[in-house]
């Protein structure tokens, strides 16, 4: 019989295409992974991954088994997410996955109310701009800045996030909009709508600088390099910024909550998303 926490790190391997893909996907060391792999495929008498200089490669058998172990890490989630459902209202942890700008300018200030009303949950917020994966446990609930797809998830609109332009009090070209030289994303978030969005106002206007996330582009913004689009419910609250004229196009993301179906009848996560909804409610319109 074959160690099943081998079969998990295997599944890592396929997943991830390469050992240290693997490895940080599980956060262990790369010969942690190697080693594993090595065992299992002892203990099958089979190699099931054809070992590349810069990646891993399944064999036909590889490809079977891998299919096999993802059914059946499928089963072990639906396992724990049913577990999951059954659990005390009032009690345990929750984990929320939210886009950095929303976890950190928003959600983090929130807690505290939390607390009060339910002092033995535990909530864990990850700023994160990646979406995770509910069906395999990276969060109980996510946080979308967009609709959500997944089929297996349970949504629910809970407002809109509209975004301004804002300069510094003391920056010198804000009545010059000619001049106006713009802070937005780094050249790897291209493809982000904001970033999108941030390109077609400048209109061939200069790019101050290039920053990985909103909120250290609100600080830039304060700082005075240039014009930043950020959300009103940040820009309009900072005494240390204008909001900028601008009847152009508008961007205004939507907000959603997801939650793994086999969780939506979970009296835990129910009354964390209760809470949630209450709060979006109270800064953004829907």
């Amino acid at each position: 019989m074959f160690d099943w926490e081998n079969l998990r790190f295997f599944l890592a391997v396929a997943q991830a295409g390469t050992l240290s893909g693997a490895a940080r996907a599980l956060k262990v060391d790369h010969a942690t992974v190697s080693r594993r792999l090595s065992a299992l495929e002892a203990q099958l008498q089979v190699r099931l991954v054809d070992r590349l200089p810069r990646a891993c490669l399944l064999t036909a058998v590889g490809e079977q088994v891998f299919k096999l172990a993802g059914d059946m890490e499928a089963s072990a989630f639906a396992v724990q997410r049913t577990v999951r459902a059954e659990q005390s209202p009032t009690a345990g942890h929750v984990t929320i996955s939210a886009p950095p700008v929303l976890a950190s300018n928003f959600l983090a200030g929130r807690v505290g109310a939390f607390r009060q009303r339910y002092p033995h949950v535990q909530l864990s917020i990850a700023g994160q701009t990646q979406s995770v994966s509910l069906g395999r446990r990276e969060a109980d609930i996510a946080v979308r800045l967009y609709r959500p797809t997944e089929l297996e998830s349970v949504i629910r609109k809970v407002g809109n996030m509209p975004c301004a332009l804002y300069a510094s009090l003391g920056y010198e070209y804000a009545d010059v909009p000619a001049r106006w030289a713009f802070i937005a994303y780094e050249s790897q978030w291209a493809d982000r709508e904001h970033q999108k969005w941030l390109v077609r106002v400048a209109a061939g206007r200069p790019i101050a600088c290039g920053l990985s996330d909103i909120t250290t582009q609100h600080a830039a913004a304060r700082a005075g390099v240039g014009v930043a689009g950020l959300p009103v419910f940040m820009g309009d609250n900072d005494p240390q910024l204008r909001r900028l004229p601008w009847e152009g196009e508008a961007f205004c993301p939507e907000i959603w909550l997801v939650v793994h179906q086999d969780l939506r009848h979970s009296a835990l996560l129910r009354a964390v998303m209760e809470f949630l909804v209450e709060v979006f409610a109270e800064q953004f319109e829907a």
